[in-house]
Order: C-alpha cells, then sequence, then structure tokens
C-alpha cells in the first residue's frame, strides 16, 4: 500500500471515527497500521500515529486491552524518540491513563495523570487547554477512588482556569461546574453542590440541548442527590 493510498485509509478511518462508526473505523486503523508498519517501520511517527488511533476505537469498543497495549507501545516508542516531556508522549501518557481507568487501575492510572499534569503546567501552562483536561480526568480519577477532597480541590482549578479562558457559558467550564456539584455532594455540602448543579444543569440545556448525553447525565446526578436528601431526611 503506497503513501496515498495510506493517507486515503487513514482519512476516511477518521471520518468513520468522528461518526462514532468505531468497528468500521477500527478495520481500516488496522489496514493503515500494518501498511506504515511496513513501509515506515514500527516506531516511524505515522505508525504510532496510526496505532494511537487504533487504540481509540477500541477504547470506545470497550477493548481495553489491545488499547492498553498500543497505548503502552506508542508511549514507549515516543518517549525514546522525543522525550518525557514532548507533548505528544504526554498525549499517549494521558490515553493509557485513560484506558487503565476504566479497566480500575486507579493507582497506576492517578500516576500517569499527575505525570502528564506536571509536565504539561510546566511545558504549555497552567491555563493551556491540555492541561485543563489533565486537571479534570485527575480529579475523575481520584473522585473513582473516592478521594473526594482532592478531586473537588483540583476541579476548583481547571473551574477557576476554564472560567478565565472559556468564558462561564462555556460547555467546558459547565462540564467543571458540574464536576464539582458532584463532589461536594460527596462530601455532604448539599446546599452549595445544590446551586452549582442548576448552574450546569441549565447552562448545559442551553449550550447542548435538552437531549446531549452530558446534559442528560447533570439532570440525572442532580435528581440522585434530591433523592438521597430526601431519603436522609425521611430518616
Amino acid at each position: 500500500m503506497d503513501s496515498i493510498m495510506l493517507y486515503s485509509v487513514t482519512t476516511h478511518a477518521s471520518v468513520l471515527s468522528a461518526r462514532a462508526k468505531y468497528e468500521e473505523a477500527e478495520a481500516l486503523y488496522r489496514r493503515a497500521l500494518a501498511g506504515y508498519e511496513k513501509t515506515q517501520g514500527r516506531e516511524h511517527p505515522f505508525t504510532l500515529v496510526a496505532a494511537v488511533n487504533l487504540a481509540f476505537v477500541l477504547f470506545k469498543q470497550d477493548k481495553y486491552e489491545e488499547a492498553e497495549a498500543l497505548n503502552r507501545r506508542a508511549l514507549a516508542a515516543r518517549e525514546e524518540a522525543l522525550g518525557g516531556s514532548h507533548p505528544d508522549t504526554l498525549m499517549s501518557v494521558n490515553h493509557l491513563a485513560l484506558v487503565l481507568h476504566y479497566q480500575g487501575n486507579y493507582e497506576e492510572a492517578t500516576v500517569l495523570h499527575r505525570r502528564a499534569l506536571a509536565a504539561r503546567e510546566k511545558v504549555l501552562g497552567g491555563e493551556h487547554p491540555d492541561t485543563l483536561i489533565s486537571l479534570s480526568n485527575l480529579a475523575t480519577v481520584l473522585g473513582s477512588q473516592g478521594k473526594y477532597e482532592e478531586a473537588e480541590s483540583v476541579t476548583r482549578r481547571a473551574l477557576a482556569a476554564r472560567e478565565k479562558v472559556l468564558g462561564r457559558e462555556h460547555p467546558n467550564t459547565l462540564m467543571s461546574v458540574y464536576f464539582l456539584a458532584y463532589y461536594l455532594h460527596h462530601r455532604k455540602q448539599d446546599n452549595l453542590a445544590s446551586a452549582l448543579y442548576q448552574r450546569a444543569c441549565s447552562g448545559l440545556e442551553r449550550a447542548l440541548g435538552r437531549y446531549h448525553p452530558d446534559t442528560v447525565r447533570c439532570f440525572d446526578h442532580y435528581a440522585k442527590m434530591h433523592r438521597s436528601i430526601g431519603r436522609s431526611q425521611a430518616e
């Protein structure tokens, strides 16, 4: 397969992936990866991009073990070729951490998210979008472990930066508001959580629509909080 054909296959796979047609995208990404391995070698940047793309669509299909293996491969190659602080390396760190999180390997995922966050803060700055993604990802894995106090602290940092950079009504800002409300509820600060849930749910509804998955999840968690409060008062 020549370079033009590989580019065409990769582009078609990207379109399918963007449309959430992950099974079809997987087949094309496998063709692209095999082609790049044959023509460019296993550690060429194009080959590693193909590996990362394949890992993503596998991840979206809950095929975590193979996604993990591909992300570890890309990370190792990028660390050797680019160094530990290169943006592409840190992207691989982030991707691997996400897969590990979904597999329930919270300890290693936390270590990797802390690594990505520290490096991105140093290289890109505290308000760069990639740094803010690392903050949110770290908070999420902390929350999954019941470490709500630190998850709240990290989310407050992300929220403050997003309000400054993106504005109060940007969907990413509102998602930080939503997550902060979630962590506050789990820390028994329901009055604060309720006010933030109201802000997040109404803002997401305006920005994304009532039936967007993020809006639906926000309303669902808000309702669950009120039901749990009702049960506690009844007892």
